[in-house]
């Protein structure tokens, strides 16, 4: 049984009790013969996994496990297995280029490589010697999962059930925490999606905005059997990201509220604790570092997974999530008690399994938890689990079927190879839609009359255009993220402190210095997605000039941008809620929002057109110097 706290008070059954074998009574027989632990594990695998919190029915423990002789510690050990930021992913394929998935590394993706994966260590360990917990973003990033959200949505009446949620009850989870990610759709796809799911979305920092009561289960709680011993209870504290309050605002403001991690964990820990958890896991969606893309807009730190393990005693173990980084194990020291909590994060979209290996030892009545480590493995060392292929390959048919439509032709192929440090016409045709969108958005109102800029980024550096025939896959990948549009009104100033902010993303590089474009970027860890190209502007970037002194000849329209002039920027709803922390924008007057993915605004762009022509709309108004020197 799986059980989690919901709003009012109520609970949520997910799993059933697991009978433990009769042969277990046998530990001492009449021949004086001592019952072998070790052979009973490997030849039974008699663990029960399930839930239980206070009140729940319980089956009475068994004796305390002793050694042969009848005296001393006896040990268990079990695995919890996790996995993080799947977004979507279940086959071992990329719908934007419509073939198997592979990059530089030749790592695999997919739940589907991952239930491979899990299989072999149910095998090893045995089955009810484990658990499967997941740290959230599991219903956007593909096309795949935005097909059941928008196109053939889980919401609508009779409406299907989600891939990734058939995928994770067939695979066997036993619990995930909620993602950023899980609210790009709004809140009643992620209800459904909940609703269709056999293991519980906790979250014990999403709240009720109203009665700041929990809106998902905070925790679960798992019974292991023990041969012959008290069950080991196993309590996974779910925390998601205080940033969503930001990124998905048209979503969740007066709904939800997102409190720190450190915060919640301090309450829930203690409590978790109190009813006789003898492991806590917290499965954060959560980076480690420390930072936050948003600075001072929310009082809490979006990667506080460390900062978690440090502040809150009472942790064994943290999944971390969000960060999209490989950390097959990182130990931090407690504060307070001096333990080290052993973190994790697998690599992303289902590249990676993590592995918590747990060593227990009966002290004083009790389970202990004396060894923690961790491990990841990789997916591609494996092959698709079939069964999880043939349980979807309806959904995958239709929905490679769907990104393959024609909607227009290009006159010229386009790449996006060089578009992180080079104005190149794929980049422009995004903004060439957004301002041309929100010019015809203006009309006819008070601000028709000012200039229309536009920001993107460089979100995938394999995005391409062919020449010829262009399908929704090619101007989807373009925009892999669920993005909306907003217009906010800057000045000439606040436009410059735009991109000099957004000029951080370059490493300075001296005049005469070698030039590596693959070291040219994301300078202290900025991602792709937090480096702004403004269209309708034309400037240098200096990237031999310190932070804050590079935009260099901005101009608008062949004459120097007046400091008082007002301008209306484009911009995706991420950034304007303040994703990526960019100067002013978020603070601007709002003129114009749409509801509409920036995704699909681009295909219905190419749809009406019929034609793709770069010489229409691109040109190179921005570059990086040195000294007055073009770079490239």
């Amino acid at each position: 049984m799986v059980i989690g706290s919901q709003p009012g008070g109520g609970v949520v059954a997910c799993c059933c009790w697991v009978r433990i074998y009769a042969r277990c009574s046998r530990l001492k027989r009449g021949d004086g013969m001592a019952f072998d632990r070790r052979t009973f594990l490997g030849t039974t695998a008699a663990t029960g996994a399930a839930v239980a919190l206070a009140g729940a029915t319980s089956t009475p423990a068994a004796a305390a496990p002793q050694d042969a002789k009848g005296a001393g510690p006896r040990t268990y050990a079990f695995t919890v297995m996790g996995t993080t930021d799947l977004h979507g992913n279940v086959f071992n394929w990329d719908y934007f280029t419509d073939k198997e998935f592979d990059d530089k590394a030749h790592n695999d993706v997919g739940l589907a490589k991952i239930s491979t994966l899990v299989n072999q260590v149910r095998a090893e360990k045995g089955r009810r010697n484990t658990l499967l917990i997941d740290a959230g973003d599991t219903i956007q990033g593909t096309q795949l999962s935005y097909y059941y959200a928008k196109v053939d949505p889980i919401t609508a009446r009779r409406g299907p059930v989600h891939p990734m949620a058939q995928a994770m009850n067939a695979i066997g989870y036993d619990a995930a925490a909620l993602g950023n990610h899980e609210f790009n759709y709004g809140i009643p796809v992620l209800r459904k999606f909940e609703e269709q799911c056999d293991f519980p979305l906790l979250g014990a920092n999403a709240l009720d905005a109203k009665t700041l009561r929990p809106a998902f289960a905070p925790y679960s709680m798992h019974k292991l059997r023990t041969p012959c011993g008290r069950d080991v209870k196993v309590a996974v504290l779910g925390l998601t990201n205080p940033g969503i309050a930001i990124w998905d605002k048209a979503n969740v403001q007066g709904k939800m509220t997102f409190p720190g991690l450190e915060e919640q964990a301090a309450k829930y820990v203690p409590k978790l604790r109190s009813m006789g958890a003898d492991v806590v896991i917290v499965s954060a969606h959560s980076g480690s570092s420390g930072t936050s893309s948003y600075g001072d807009q929310l009082p809490y730190i979006e990667n506080a997974a460390a900062l978690v393990a440090e502040q809150v005693p009472g942790i064994d173990a943290i999944l971390v999530g969000h960060a999209h980084t490989e950390i097959p194990e990182y130990r931090v020291k407690n504060g307070a008690t001096g333990k080290e909590v052993v973190l994790s994060e697998p690599l992303k979209w289902g590249q990676r399994l993590t592995l918590f290996d747990f060593e227990l030892t009966w002290v004083k009545g009790r389970w202990s938890v004396a060894k923690v480590s961790a491990k990841v493995l990789n997916s591609n060392t494996v092959a698709e689990d079939e069964k999880i292929t043939r349980l979807l390959s309806d959904e995958h048919r239709k929905v490679v079927a769907y990104v393959n439509q024609v909607i227009g032709t290009s006159t010229q192929a386009m790449s996006s190879a060089e578009g992180a440090f080079k104005d190149v016409a794929i980049i422009d045709l995004i903004n060439h839609v957004q301002a041309g969108t929100v010019k015809g958005a203006l009309a006819g109102s008070e601000w028709a009359a000012l200039p229309v800029l536009s920001q993107a980024s460089c979100f995938s550096r394999t995005a391409a255009i062919p020449a010829g025939q262009v399908t929704i896959r090619d101007a989807a990948g373009l925009y892999p993220f669920e993005n909306t549009m907003e217009a906010r009104l800057l000045t000439g100033a606040q436009v410059k402190d735009y991109l000099e902010y957004s000029a951080r993303y370059f490493v300075r590089t001296a005049p005469g210095d070698a030039v590596d474009p693959a070291k040219l970027t994301n300078s202290e860890g900025i991602p792709d997605y937090n480096y702004d190209a403004v269209y309708g502007l034309a400037y240098d970037i200096d990237i031999a000039q310190p932070v804050g002194s590079r935009i260099v000849g901005l101009s608008f329209q062949g004459k120097p941008v007046d400091p008082a002039a007002q301008f209306v920027l484009a911009v995706n709803n991420y950034r304007a809620s303040g994703g990526g922390n960019f100067p002013h924008v978020p603070q601007a007057k709002q003129v114009w929002s749409n509801s509409d993915e920036i995704r699909n605004t681009i295909i219905q762009w190419v749809k009406a057109k019929g034609t793709v022509d770069p010489a229409q709309f691109a040109s190179v108004d921005w570059r990086l110097t040195r000294a007055g020197v073009a770079v490239f």
